[in-house]
């Protein structure tokens, strides 16, 4: 044992820790400073998340090339983490090394392949951020980035110049056979020089480890120790659940959405000291990609970057004045750009919730502020005072079901088996109707005993929580919620994914839990059942997958099963859960697009470039917007929802079936 070495390592790791603590400590306190969020629930899904994100790197891995990257460099870590003790225990005594793991030939093969494709992954990494230079980079600290990769280089270099200097001493406890590549550098040691290249390699080695350490808390690597926490924090169920504002807590613990950093909920913060600026949500945002000021990826940089310039002000002094987030961090476009389609949510591989974040932010400048684009103020009154975005009168709501003899559910009858929701779209604008009338002739013709509301239905108040507007999101719940339970109601299908989506995530937050159904999968069921009979046509056919039913809520094969039973089906390269937004989710259904392209026409050339007659849908929204989207590019596409390509498959089934009986 050397007693100088090991003083030297033990000041070292000193000032390692009380630097390292220091800022620890700090991002501790402004964490624990955020709002309350309930996330420590299902313990199994958080476990599972653990594995399946963080050590299976399963998001990282849906980019081949990247993913394969940094999933070399992360599981190297993984296998390289015993060496780092190894190697403190190396300066203090050359001749000892980890008890029974620092003998085994099994493990040094794996450290020398695992250190050599941490080698293979940051050579990689150079490679994608030099040569091909992907534009989701495009506002990311890549200078901090190369910093990191060489820092990397150099610990790998440096571990593996120390093992085989260890070697040339025969200083290993294992057949040096077993680590082949530490060997093959053995041998063009020179042996004099060898016992000084295995000093300075250790030194050097253990030197860069501190260092790396040191840093990390200051650097946007901070994901190395902040991405597994904010995984395992995620939302595990209802994807498209927003949380509610609690409007029955005392005055001073309402939080009506985030106007500072001290309005951030823990999670939140937590979030955005995740960000590895990677990108990826940006690479995927509809608005992003269509020219539009907001990108996730700088949204949750900014939030970032104002947390670390307030958050010690606030610990300082509580009740300090703080710069407003908006426009301080970010614009008012910035907050209205999105659509809230979640494609972010879904490709970020550290969990970040950017769809929260915004919807805070819109909170806040409506409730608190009143500040919002002015035709959305429109659609809020006319929610308020209608019950309806359109602002017609509920007395209008069965109108399109004249002539079908479909039964509107009157107070004290009893309920049916199921309750068709028809939503605001399909019963007050003339291209969504279409979708409803289907639905009905369809659930009749395979004799299912279904009843709607008519009047007494009300705007289930999704876009008004989308724009912000809590309170007039949760007065809608707890009217539609009322009516449903007194009408006993069990069984809800839908055509809206809004809807369903609403109906079915968040209406339990407000007494109303039912078993809520697309449409689309009910209607699939009767086809598999063989309560519709179908005849596919010679539609060529692709599909458009919504996003609030395939990425927020996984309906993706049924809708499908549809198109199968209608026609020839040909998928855009969006597609299922990694779809492309049509432009109306987020309450952008009812505010003018001013900036850049509109994300409807851009969604309508993918699909003209199938080579499609026909854009099938599954949304009254997206109905109406890829209408629009196809009139005015003069793509060559009919846009019409499944159920009434279904229905055209059923009645061609029976007009087979009448010409076969008549010859």
């Amino acid at each position: 044992m050397n007693p100088v070495s090991a003083v030297a390592l033990a000041l070292c790791l000193m000032v390692a820790i009380v630097l390292f603590s220091r800022r620890a400590i700090l991002l501790y306190r402004l964490i624990r400073m955020g709002k309350p969020a309930k996330r420590f629930d299902d313990l199994p899904g958080r476990v599972r998340a653990e594995a399946v994100v963080v050590i299976g790197q399963s998001k990282l891995l849906q980019r081949l090339l990247p993913g394969l990257m940094h999933a070399a460099i992360f599981w190297g870590f993984l296998v390289l983490l015993p060496t780092i003790l190894a190697a403190m225990i190396g300066i203090v005594d050359e001749h000892a090394t980890l008890p029974w793991l620092g003998e085994q030939g099994w493990y040094a093969l794996m450290v020398d392949v695992f250190a050599f494709l941490v080698l293979v992954g940051v050579i990689t990494g150079f490679v994608i951020r030099k040569v091909q230079r992907p534009a989701r980079f495009v506002g990311s600290h890549l200078g901090e980035a190369d910093a990191i990769l060489l820092w990397i280089v150099g610990i790998v270099v440096t571990l593996f110049f120390w093992h085989a200097s260890r070697i040339a001493l025969g200083l290993n406890e294992y057949p040096a056979a077993w680590a082949p590549i530490s060997s093959g550098l053995a041998h063009s040691l020179d042996g004099a020089l060898s016992p000084t290249v295995e000093r300075a390699a250790v030194w050097a080695h253990v030197l860069l480890i501190l260092s790396f350490l040191v840093y990390l808390p200051y650097s946007k690597h901070l994901h190395i120790f902040l991405a597994a926490v904010n995984v395992f924090f995620g939302r595990t169920k209802s994807r498209g659940r927003l949380e509610p504002v609690d409007f029955e807590a005392p005055a001073e613990e309402v939080r009506f959405g985030a106007a500072t950093v001290t309005d951030l909920s823990w999670k939140q913060m937590v979030d955005t000291l995740s960000c590895t600026e990677c990108g990826r949500c940006q690479d995927v945002c509809p608005a992003y990609n269509t020219g539009k000021e907001l990108s996730p990826k700088l949204l949750i940089m900014a939030l970032r970057d104002q947390l670390l310039a307030d958050g010690p002000k606030a610990l300082a002094a509580p009740g300090a004045k703080l710069q407003p987030l908006v426009p301080n961090a970010v614009t008012d476009n910035v907050v209205w750009d999105c659509v809230t389609c979640g494609a972010c949510v879904r490709e970020c591989p550290v969990g970040i919730e950017h769809i929260d974040h915004i919807v805070d932010l819109r909170r806040n400048l409506v409730m608190v502020e009143s500040r919002f684009p002015e035709e959305a103020g429109s659609m809020l009154r006319d929610i308020d005072r209608a019950s309806n975005p359109w602002g017609r009168s509920q007395g209008d709501r069965a109108q399109w079901a004249q002539g079908l003899d479909v039964r509107v559910l009157q107070p004290g009858e009893a309920p049916p088996d199921v309750l068709f929701w028809v939503g605001c779209a399909p019963s007050f604008d003339e291209r969504a109707k279409k979708s409803a009338i289907s639905t009905a002739k369809l659930l009749k013709e395979a004799g299912v005993d279904f009843a709607i509301l008519g009047p007494r239905e009300a705007c289930t108040g999704d876009p008004a929580r989308r724009m912000g507007d809590e309170y007039t999101f949760q007065k809608q719940a707890q009217q539609n919620v009322a009516t449903l339970n007194e009408a006993k109601v069990t069984k809800i299908i839908t055509t809206c994914p809004h809807c369903f989506n609403t109906i079915g995530s968040e209406y339990a937050d407000f007494g109303g839990r039912y078993e809520v159904i697309h449409h689309t999968k009910f209607l699939a069921g009767l086809v598999r059942e063989g309560k519709l009979k179908t005849l596919a046509g010679d539609r060529k056919i692709t599909y458009h997958d919504s996003c609030y039913l395939a990425r927020h809520n996984d309906v993706i094969d049924e809708p499908r099963e549809l198109v199968a039973a209608s026609g020839q089906a040909v998928e855009m390269p969006r597609n299922r859960e990694r779809t492309f937004c049509c432009g109306a989710g987020g309450a952008r259904m009812f505010m003018e697009e001013k900036r850049g392209r509109p994300i409807n026409e851009e969604r309508v050339r993918e699909a003209a470039g199938t080579g499609a007659d026909t854009l099938a849908v599954g949304c009254p929204f997206c109905t109406v917007m890829l209408d629009d989207g196809v009139r005015e590019t003069g793509a060559k596409l009919q846009v019409i929802d499944l159920a009434t390509l279904l229905s055209e498959a059923v009645e061609r089934r029976r007009q087979s079936d009448q010409d076969s009986v008549r010859s």
